[in-house]
């Protein structure tokens, strides 16, 4: 019964909410929406599962533990930001360093404000929250990491686009997979963020925030 709950919590969270917002056409609120769902998660988590979680293992990132693999971010990063360069100087070049184009104090905002605002409850709910949540469910964590990636994929179809679902489910899985091997809230939100501000910076973001949705 507690797993059948949770799968309809899972579906009406991931799936149904997303597709209403599309529907409703709402996505102009979807950072509102984002922190209310992150809400939601904080409270099911302080209610159900307070043993499970602390501020140590939320925020606290073990530097000498997690040495290499933020080499691995950080390489993995840079190889794919360059990836997404290419990726935009051919298909669609006329995006390429729009906002630097248009105005730059906006692209020095988004730097500031996105990992906090953004980057931060998205990982809070993909990683923290579905980790502990959905583990009596998928029972391994290589099969939460995949789940936790579609879940993240079809929650970008608000976009009204295919590109940031296609971009999703591959920083799904990297962000999951960092979560699943470091269990670090702020690291893989950092790493998030790194990965939304360059896809700002090269002009991406465009798929991903206001620009695609209201035209």
């Amino acid at each position: 019964m507690i797993n059948f709950l949770k799968i309809f919590e899972l579906l009406t969270l991931g799936f149904f909410f997303p597709l209403t917002v599309v529907y409703f056409k709402l996505s102009q609120f979807i950072l509102l929406f984002l922190w209310i769902i992150s809400l939601y998660a904080i409270l099911a988590l302080l209610i159900f599962y307070r043993e499970d979680i602390s501020f140590k293992k939320v925020f606290y990132i073990n530097i000498s533990k997690n040495k290499k693999y933020i080499y691995t971010i950080l390489l993995r990063w840079i190889a794919c930001s360059f990836l997404l360069y290419i990726f935009t100087s051919f298909l669609f070049p006329e995006k390429l360093f729009g906002i630097q184009k248009q105005d730059i104090n906006l692209l020095y905002k988004i730097f500031i404000f996105y990992p906090f605002f953004s980057a931060f409850p998205q990982e809070f709910i993909f990683c923290t929250f579905f980790f502990i949540r959905y583990k009596s469910i998928f029972k391994s964590e290589k099969n939460l990491v995949i789940i936790s990636a579609l879940v993240f994929c079809f929650a970008h179809i608000f976009s009204i686009n295919w590109v940031a679902p296609l971009l999703s489910i591959f920083g799904g899985l990297i962000f999951a997979s960092t979560f699943k091997k470091t269990k670090s809230l702020i690291l893989v939100s950092i790493e998030h963020s790194l990965y939304g501000n360059s896809l700002f910076a090269i002009g991406l973001g465009w798929f991903f925030w206001g620009g695609s949705v209201t035209s």
